[in-house]
């Protein structure tokens, strides 16, 4: 009998959130009003389950994304403080999966590989590679199992930029699915968030939710 494959928690905070959109990393395709379409795993095998999970790093949006039509996406802060609540989902998936779906968020070719002992020893590993998402983190156990998260080695603050509303329209479902929260919660989480706070997208938040 082959023994099976070690699984991990894949952690995010951003349009992932939203089980529909986080398959299309698994199993290939294009999310919906995305401009990207997405190989998939080699094992397109949906995550086994997932569950909800507060990340102690302070979510923002920033850079221009030509998926989503140039909007922000969205980053946490990798200063962690016990303090700061992100609202997050996990997936428990394989761990080729998990680095599978780096590599496709960091759109790198060619033979790739994480040392995930390696990122469990140091808590988090910067992959230097210029990406967006270059920084690997552990996040602890569940159900021993590890999770991680990625996100960019530097804080980005002179790249903020609020996300287009189709990004945003993403989160607040995955928000909704993975929370069941309702009007005024999300509207509450959002709002003050660096990106959204002060643009003219914190006033489109209240029809989008309701949208």
């Amino acid at each position: 009998m082959s023994q099976e494959e070690p699984k991990v928690w894949y952690a995010c905070y951003g349009s992932n959130l939203l089980k529909e959109r986080f398959s299309c990393y698994i199993g290939g395709g294009q999310p919906a009003n995305a401009k990207r379409v997405y190989p998939g795993c080699s094992n397109k095998t949906l995550p086994e389950k997932s569950k909800g999970v507060t990340i102690h790093g302070k979510l923002y949006f920033a850079k221009s994304s030509k998926t989503w039509s140039g909007g922000g996406a969205g980053f946490i802060q990798s200063d962690f403080h016990k303090d700061i609540k992100t609202l997050g989902r996990m997936y428990l998936i394989t761990r080729q999966q998990f680095i599978d779906l780096v590599q496709q968020e960091i759109k790198f070719e060619g033979d790739f590989n994480i040392d995930l002992e390696t990122v469990i020893k140091n808590r988090s590993l910067d992959m230097k590679n210029n990406s967006w998402y270059g920084k690997i983190i552990y996040l602890g156990e569940d159900e021993n199992c590890p999770i991680f998260t990625f996100t960019n080695e530097d804080y980005l603050k002179e790249e903020i930029n609020p996300p287009h509303e189709f990004y945003l329209k993403i989160i607040i479902e995955g928000l909704k699915e993975t929370y069941k929260m309702n009007d005024a919660e999300i509207k509450s989480y959002l709002k003050n968030k660096e990106g959204i706070k002060g643009f003219p997208i914190e006033d489109k938040i209240p029809q989008l939710i309701k949208s």
